[in-house]
């Protein structure tokens, strides 16, 4: 009897529009799979993640769901995955990324830079929020959460005058349309890992590692690896809000991995930004010491401030 891979998901619109690529991606291979729809901390809690520890409230339940069999394999957006390593767990496969970008999500269709100062700007992102106060734009940065519909809801019926949510999600659900402005990363960069999925499985499911393995984009791994190393880096001296960006490029010498990160205080008063670039086999080597080099011009003192 042919085996039914059941893959782990989180039940929201976003989340099940996720699995199901990856399960479209996995059926090309040659193999049936069916969604099982699993309930994290982050959806049933609604408290401001970060008062939930933020990290891994997404990702606990799927990795559980893992490790007693409920599921097979599972699917995060793999800016929530911690970056610490979950015993028994492997990432087997990071397909290729969408769009990086931050978007504005607007009335009357206006970009970020237009927004009359006073105007109510909405995201439960510390990153995001202390970018846009960065920008001394005088906007109003209001803490909100829930899914793709709850948060445009807030702008339409007129609570709040502008929303900031990843371009990747707005794409996967077929929504880009309702964009008003796509944020360069010179001007908000994104979250480590944003935009790109995570397939994990148990690691002694050694067939299912090697079938998963195929959906695997190296440049998209290189990208993320070094990325997700610049936030272990600074976590453990920095609890600024971070964003960063790698990026593999062709260069004179051949491929090269070009990586750019910022910190900053909640405020957006103190803002430090660094960038680095080199061979894009040693991402974690890079990032380690972008995010040293990070600590060293000033992150680390960020960690008072932001206590």
């Amino acid at each position: 009897m042919t085996r039914v891979l059941r893959l782990g998901t989180r039940a929201s619109a976003l989340a099940t529009t996720q699995s199901g690529h990856v399960a479209d991606m996995v059926r090309a291979l040659g193999h049936e799979v069916e969604l099982v729809l699993v309930s994290t901390e982050g959806d049933v809690n609604r408290a401001p993640l970060a008062q939930m520890g933020g990290t891994g409230v997404f990702v606990s339940a799927l990795r559980d769901a893992l490790l007693d069999g409920t599921v097979d394999f599972a699917v995060h957006s793999l800016k929530d995955l911690p970056t610490t390593p979950q015993d028994g767990i492997t990432l087997a496969a990071i397909p290729q990324r969408e769009d990086v970008r931050d978007v504005i999500v607007s009335r009357d269709g206006l970009a970020l830079a237009d927004l009359p100062a006073g105007a109510t700007v909405g995201t439960g992102s510390p990153r995001r929020a202390a970018q846009i106060k960065a920008l001394g734009l005088g906007l109003e940065v209001v803490g909100v959460r829930g899914n793709v519909d709850t948060r445009i809801g807030k702008v339409t019926s007129g609570e709040l005058d502008a929303v900031v949510l990843a371009h990747a999600g707005m794409n996967r659900l077929g929504r880009d349309a309702e964009v008003s402005e796509a944020l360069d990363p010179s001007v908000m960069l994104p979250a480590p890992g944003q935009g790109a999925l995570a397939i994990e499985c148990r690691s002694d499911d050694t067939g299912l590692v090697e079938i998963l393995g195929e959906l695997d984009h190296a440049h998209t791994r290189a990208a993320v690896v070094c990325e997700r190393q610049v936030l272990a880096t600074l976590e453990a001296g920095c609890s600024a809000p971070l964003g960063a960006l790698a990026e593999v490029v062709d260069a004179d010498n051949g491929a090269e991995l070009r990586v750019r990160a910022v910190a900053l205080s909640h405020d957006g008063t103190v803002v430090v930004r660094n960038e680095a670039a080199g061979p894009p086999d040693d991402p974690r080597g890079l990032g380690a010491r972008l995010g040293s080099a990070m600590l060293a011009d000033g992150a680390a003192a960020l960690m008072e401030a932001n206590a």
